[in-house]
């Protein structure tokens, strides 16, 4: 399959190439920090940031959100199928 975009720089901008799954924890960060995440489900979503600090999202509709999370969170988090976005 021919690739128009393989020598375009991978900017935070730029469309996401990857995707993976995330199940939220209490106790683990992800494996990587994503770009954005995409949410299929409402609901709450307790992320820990990449440079620091708490929060907690609330997702009215299936979309996405631009942030870098290092964890998303089982308890606080509600939203269902997280994506994450590289």
């Amino acid at each position: 399959m021919a690739d128009s975009f393989a020598t375009h720089a991978a900017t935070p901008t730029a469309p996401a190439r990857r995707a993976f799954d995330i199940t939220p924890s209490d106790s683990t960060d992800l494996a990587e920090v994503p770009k954005a995440l995409y949410v299929n489900g409402a609901g709450t979503i307790k992320v820990t940031m990449v440079a620091g600090g708490t929060v907690t999202f609330t997702v009215a509709s299936p979309g996405p959100l631009d942030i870098g999370p290092a964890r998303v969170w089982a308890t606080g988090t509600t939203a269902t199928g997280i994506i994450g976005l590289l």
